[in-house]
């Protein structure tokens, strides 16, 4: 895989983790998205995720600067800014109040390159079907539902550099090839610690969409 294909896989989709936000600059937690494991070899996994409903919106800007362009559009749809002034939290569990509801948002969140600039996705609890999901009040915020999907995971500790994402892309290409797996989308980065994290503690995934016999 040559340089410019690398650099494409790197900037077409990413995912990252939500790190540090709130009013008086506390940290978050936030519950991870379920799958199932099919099968698993040393660092590589096959696995299935089911449907998930994401909360997007595209801004125009780099790939380094989308996500932080893109949190407080994001963060203030799921703080009630939505036609059911309904708050989403960060943390779980889920909870029913008098004026508002409170649920745990799932990570990673997610980054797309696009012909605008970059798609920056949130996604939702499981709790939430497209019926009673809050509907956005800001135009710029979409959401959608994404299709159940089989997914080839590579993971690794470490730092969040491009060179080692792109060793470990190299090598979970190699061993989607090794079991005749077919690839059905591009790269996905997950990182699921804040930057605060020591680097031989964080935890970080590439995901890739594929076709597999069970």
């Amino acid at each position: 895989m040559n340089k410019h294909t690398a650099l494409h896989h790197l900037q077409a989709i990413i995912v990252v983790t939500l790190l540090v936000f709130c009013a008086g600059g506390c940290a978050f937690t936030a519950d991870e998205t379920k799958y199932t494991v099919i099968s698993q070899t040393q660092n590589f996994e096959l696995r299935d995720y089911p449907s998930q409903i994401v909360a997007e919106t595209e801004v125009a800007a780099s790939l380094e600067d989308a996500g932080n362009k893109a949190f407080r559009r994001l963060f203030n749809y799921i703080s009630g800014d939505n036609r059911a002034q309904e708050k989403i939290s960060m943390t779980s569990p889920v909870t029913q109040e008098a004026s508002s509801e409170k649920i745990a948002m799932t990570s990673p969140v997610a980054q797309q390159s696009t012909t605008g600039g970059q798609m920056v996705s949130f996604m939702m609890p499981e709790s939430y079907t497209m019926d009673t999901i809050p509907v956005p009040d800001d135009p710029n915020v979409k959401v959608r539902q994404i299709p159940a999907r089989r997914m080839a995971c590579v993971q690794y500790s470490g730092g969040w550099s491009e060179k080692r994402y792109l060793e470990y892309l190299q090598e979970l290409e190699a061993w989607i090839a090794d079991n005749d797996f077919q690839v059905l989308g591009k790269p996905i980065w997950a990182r699921y610690n804040p930057p605060f994290t020591p680097w031989f503690m964080r935890r970080n995934e590439i995901l890739i969409p594929v076709d597999s016999e069970d």
